[in-house]
């Protein structure tokens, strides 16, 4: 996936110290980050969180709100306003294999690290949508429902949701069976008939129980998998996917 990031020629050193010499630091809220996370509930795929902090001398962006409820093409809309429009951002993930061997929880707390460890500049306050946050080193707060309520968490909603679905995309041109481009790895009965015809690839997650079920029905173990060339490389292929902004030092 292609990194996009505004520091570069178009953003010379200069500009970008003097712009951050205005900010007041010693102000929690001149820096306010919203996380938020897509891809706790499929049975395939990674988890994709994204942290983002608005830039405050531009335009602000209508319409942000809850990723799910809006549509895929609205949401690609916003994607490009967020990405252009914000101070710094990062999009990061938890693998498959982090989500077997953590648990779904601990590897979504692991996305979102990963992701506010990853922006241009550390903020003074992360308001993460739910109700925990990750163990991080600055002040956070959980707010439920805030992918509906919180501009920022929206954001955030919307880059994480882009980025997965886009993923989810990729996989289904190496995996057509599964039909991942219509249903992003959820368990929906196309997904689940899916597994009952073709049994589970390496993208699924085997600790997720209509998986596990279908390893068992077509005998297939971790060994199995093992036995395919470059596996390491996909099982955990887990941290940032996409960063940005002004103040990005430099781009993966």
């Amino acid at each position: 996936m292609a990194t996009r990031s505004r520091a570069g020629a178009d953003s010379p050193a200069s500009s970008q110290a003097a712009a951050q010499e205005a900010l007041d630091f010693d102000d929690p809220s001149a820096l306010l980050c919203g996380v938020d996370e897509a891809g706790r509930g499929p049975l395939a795929g990674p988890v994709v969180a994204a942290a983002v902090i608005f830039d405050a001398s531009k335009p602000g962006i209508r319409g942000l709100a809850d990723s799910k409820l809006l549509s895929p093409k609205r949401r690609e809309e916003l994607f490009e306003k967020i990405v252009s429009r914000a101070l710094t951002f990062c999009v990061a993930s938890a693998s498959v294999e982090e989500i077997d061997r953590l648990n779904i929880l601990h590897a979504t707390m692991l996305a979102m690290q990963r992701a506010v460890a990853g922006l241009g500049i550390a903020p003074g306050l992360v308001k993460v949508d739910g109700n925990r946050c990750p163990v991080l080193p600055v002040r956070s707060e959980a707010v439920i429902g805030g992918d509906a309520t919180v501009p920022l968490i929206s954001a955030a909603s919307i880059l994480a949701k882009v980025t997965r679905d886009r993923m989810l995309v990729d996989l289904h041109g190496e995996h057509p069976q599964y039909g991942f481009d219509a249903h992003a790895g959820y368990g929906t009965p196309q997904h689940l008939a899916a597994l009952e015809a073709h049994g589970p690839c390496l993208h699924h997650r085997r600790s997720f129980e209509p998986v596990r079920l279908a390893c068992m029905r077509f005998g297939i173990t971790i060994e199995d998998f093992r036995n395919r060339p470059m596996l390491d490389e996909v099982l955990n292929k887990g941290g940032v996917l996409l960063r940005g902004g002004m103040f990005a030092a430099d781009s993966r």
